[in-house]
């Protein structure tokens, strides 16, 4: 029977075997056995439960938090010939309708859904006449509240489990504690434990954790050293332009991305990327979810994360193609405390969101005892302003007001595009200067969606895309040129928050916290920020140990290559070797006059001995350091 299997991944993949744990995984969900499968990042999770999908008759329900990560698959997929689709948040009634009526008649292979979707009354109606074959759950710690990531809807997957009695499930996931793991099974409701893991450790990737006074310098010095492509992360938003502008100002291609920009330009970005337009992604967290690059060579963290799970996921983009690349986390003295300050923003004093709960009352004109079920967009850059709030504080009240079940926060929800022709159905066809483009997409607004002379229509760009055999980015620039000639009026897709009421407004003195949505949450999120810490203070044990140890996977050797382990084997060279670096360090400040630490470049000596010098000397109280600035005691 396990022959069948290789031969669709073949037929469909093009590789002659399984890789890891892959084959195990696929023999026991098709065998029918609740399964929890552990991979990192580039173990090929997708080929876990889109093999014995095709092995299978009926569909198989994938639940995933990913809207990227869904089209960027569904289109993969129909390019290998399998019937694929998606359903998440934002699409039209009547696109999601056809969907599931064609799951019912057996013509989709593979659906992806979105965990909020599982909760509506036409899901599940029409959840009940879909043949399942089996149900995987992607980002599975995302239902554990033991984890890095707990998303609430993830709670009505047992839901769903029991609308389809005898339906086994695939977990999988990248990233899990040894209590996670456990829980994980536990809220799935598995028949019985059955985990398979692949080892966490990464042979070709080497940690590095470096102290850097002045990151941007650092980032620059790494970058010109390690050729090849690479990600940066950052904290914010603005972070990832201003890096990016200072990186093309070096000299060094970059690019940006983050959850704020609108869909064709991040489809845009990352396709320049990804052919290698530009060398560097400078983003936030919210970039690299499925992303296909193996030859990223660094992942640089300019600001340190909050969890080593998020860490680890992260610095595992680099290197999937199995060769040398190195993942650099940059810290200074301002991290410990951003680190720890990131705990009250994250679960702000519970009078605090009391009070953004009384504003949101306020600024939707909500009285005490009305609001049930009503819907809001929500604009926070106003909301902020209009009442003096910090809009991290308010994220987070609002998080923790959706978790104690008063109102819904749906942040940024994705909105499809809107069309509508200017002209009648004769004037269109007697158009005849269109471009090829033009021509390709009006046809498939046309066959695609009806009733566009008369009213707005939502669209989906990317199964225009599909049909035409354009690229997203062309799909949208067609759209805007078309408007520009007033042939069609044209709104593109927007990513819009709202608001939604989910009982009826409260006194705010009256509203509960239960451990469960406060406290037990905040003292599991302080410690991954201890973890966190731990992790980048200790600089007497191997990195990869380390963050194996972390996930609960021991190794009896070091890696070889972290910054720990070649500070080991070069510690007696270095020794010899500083002295002389001390001298040249001490004759550049001899003068009297302020350098900044840049300025040690100038020293014709490898770098690293300059850092260890001057580690040494600040040690030493030789000499002492400000705002960048070398001074001697």
């Amino acid at each position: 029977m396990s022959d069948k299997y290789q031969l669709i991944l073949k037929k469909y993949w093009g590789y002659d075997d399984f890789r890891g744990i892959q084959r195990e995984i696929i023999e026991s969900i098709c065998s029918g056995h609740d399964t929890l499968g552990l991979m990192p990042t580039g173990g090929g999770k997708s080929i876990t439960f889109q093999v014995p999908a095709l092995a299978q008759e009926g569909t198989c329900l994938v639940i995933t938090p990913l809207i990227a990560l869904m089209k960027d698959q569904v289109q993969n997929l129909h390019r290998r010939g399998i019937r694929a689709a998606a359903i998440y948040s934002g699409m039209e009634h009547d696109r999601i309708l056809t969907i599931l009526e064609n799951a019912v008649f057996g013509a989709v292979k593979i659906l992806y859904v979105s965990p909020e979707r599982l909760s509506s009354d036409l899901f599940r109606t029409k959840l009940r006449h879909i043949k399942v074959c089996f149900i995987t759950v992607d980002e599975a710690h995302c239902i554990s509240q033991w984890g890095y990531d707990f998303r609430p809807s993830y709670l009505e997957i047992a839901t769903i489990r029991r609308e389809l009695p005898g339906v086994p499930v695939l977990a999988l996931t990248a990233t899990a504690t040894p209590t996670v793991i456990e829980d994980i099974q536990q809220r799935l409701e598995f028949s019985a434990k059955c985990v398979f893991r692949m080892s966490f450790e990464r042979t070709n990737l080497a940690y590095v954790v470096r102290e850097a006074a002045d990151k941007s310098d650092e980032l620059l010095h790494i970058l010109n050293n390690v050729r090849g492509t690479a990600i940066v992360y950052v904290r914010s938003r603005r972070r990832t332009k201003e890096t990016a502008d200072l990186l093309n100002a070096a000299g060094i291609s970059a690019t940006y991305y983050h959850a704020g920009l609108d869909t064709a330009d991040k489809d845009e970005r990352q396709l320049s990327w990804q052919r290698d337009k530009v060398r560097v992604m400078v983003a936030t967290n919210a970039f690299g979810m499925g992303i296909d690059k193996p030859d990223v060579r660094v992942v640089v963290h300019v600001d340190c994360p909050d969890s080593i799970e998020a860490y680890f996921q992260e610095a595992g983009r680099a290197g999937r193609d199995g060769e040398k690349a190195y993942a650099v986390l940059l810290c200074n003295g301002n991290d410990q405390r951003k680190l720890l300050k990131r705990v009250s923003d994250t679960f702000p004093e519970k009078d605090y969101i009391r009070k953004v709960y009384d504003h949101l009352a306020y600024y939707y004109q909500v009285a005490t005892g009305s609001g049930y079920n009503a819907t809001f967009e929500f604009n926070v850059d106003d909301f902020c302003r209009k009442f003096r709030h910090f809009p991290i504080q308010v994220h987070s009240a609002l998080k923790i007001l959706n978790r104690a079940g008063y109102v819904e926060y749906i942040e940024e929800q994705e909105s499809l595009a809107r069309v509508m022709f200017n002209l009648s159905r004769d004037q269109l066809y007697r158009l005849d200067q269109l471009e090829h483009s033009e021509d390709v997409v009006v046809t498939a607004l046309l066959r695609n969606y009806g009733g566009l002379f008369v009213d707005y229509g939502f669209i989906d760009e990317g199964l225009i895309a599909h049909e035409t055999g354009l690229t997203k980015p062309a799909v949208y620039a067609t759209l805007k040129g078309l408007a520009q000639k007033r042939i069609i009026h044209f709104i593109p897709q927007k990513q819009t928050p709202y608001i939604r009421y989910m009982q009826r407004r409260e006194d705010s003195e009256h509203l509960m916290f239960p451990p469960a949505v406060y406290d037990d949450l905040k003292s599991r999120y302080a410690n991954r920020i201890a973890a966190m810490l731990q992790y980048m203070q200790t600089s007497d044990q191997c990195r990869s140990r380390q963050l194996l140890r972390y996930f609960g996977e021991e190794n009896d050797r070091d890696c070889g290559q972290c910054d720990v382990c070649l500070s080991d084997n070069q510690t007696q060279v270095s020794n010899v070797k500083t002295g002389d670096a001390c001298q040249q360090i001490l004759a550049l400040l001899a003068d009297g006059q302020r350098h900044h630490v840049s300025q040690l470049r100038s020293i014709a000596l490898p770098y690293e001995q300059i850092e260890t010098a001057l580690e040494q000397l600040m040690i030493e109280e030789t000499l002492y350091m400000e705002d960048g600035y070398l001074y001697l005691a």
